[in-house]
């Protein structure tokens, strides 16, 4: 897992090519020019899912794994947090390949506050729950890099 400021992102890379592509993507585009859905970067190594969502109690989150893929989360507007632990702490729920995704149980070890000044990446080992409300609960415009592992 990777907290930083959006100031800083640009320390990270040369960690691999296809977070490069994302973190290059995210220094030079303007997010709020984004439509809603996936947006291609360098076709399924580097894209980004641009959405909406409104934020909620925790209880209410799901926890979510992947394993072919890395996020980077960057809101546009609002504010929320994302819990994180690390896949061994947690019960694995479900499987699905197709979509990349791995459900959890368990426990949050970490809260990370997210605004629009905020980035955090996240690897597969890196399980999060996001939609989180932070706060009071509040419309969250976000763009979600996925960069192959």
């Amino acid at each position: 897992m990777i907290y930083t400021k959006r100031k800083f992102i640009s320390r990270y890379l040369g960690m691999s090519p296809s977070l490069d592509s994302a973190i290059r993507h995210l220094l030079s585009e303007d997010g709020r020019q984004l439509h809603k859905g996936r947006n291609e970067i360098d076709g399924d190594r580097t894209f980004v899912n641009r959405f909406d969502y409104q934020t909620m109690p925790p209880e209410q989150a799901m926890w979510e794994g992947h394993a072919r893929y890395g996020d980077m989360h960057v809101l546009l507007s609002g504010r929320e947090k994302i819990g994180v632990s690390h896949a061994a702490a947690l019960t694995m729920t479900v499987q699905k390949p197709e979509e990349d995704f791995i459900g959890y149980e368990g426990g949050v070890e970490v809260w990370v506050p997210m605004t629009p000044e905020d980035v955090l990446i996240v690897f597969p080992e890196d399980v999060h729950m996001v939609k989180v409300i932070n706060g009071d609960s509040a419309l969250v415009e976000k763009a979600c890099y996925k960069f192959e592992v």
